[in-house]
């Protein structure tokens, strides 16, 4: 049977489907795969401006796929838990799958 979800679950589940339809904020996000990053150095990985992937850190931080843990001056940014690795994992594999056909 299955099982019965409430329309706000609905809809927040299609805002989450939103921010992953950015590439950028994908790209993002699988910079982030294996370490926890700075600004900098994200925007270093992706040649971006910093002020766009603090943008959009601030979109992915709202919508809890990131976390930010501050040294000094600096912020380091990381997947928020394993979620968001496993959304990235299983939407790759499908795609990779796909072509394969």
């Amino acid at each position: 049977m299955e099982k019965a979800y409430t329309e706000k679950a609905v809809f927040d589940l299609a805002e989450l489907f939103k921010i992953f339809g950015d590439p950028t904020r994908i790209k993002i996000l699988y910079a982030m795969l294996d370490a926890e990053l700075c600004v900098n150095e994200i925007a270093g990985r992706l040649q971006m401006s910093q002020s766009s992937v603090s943008h959009q850190l601030r979109i992915l931080k709202t919508s809890k796929l990131v976390k930010s843990r501050r040294d000094g001056k600096l912020i380091f940014y990381s997947l928020d838990d394993e979620h968001v690795r496993s959304i990235l994992s299983m939407g790759m594999e499908h795609i990779m799958e796909g072509e394969g056909k």
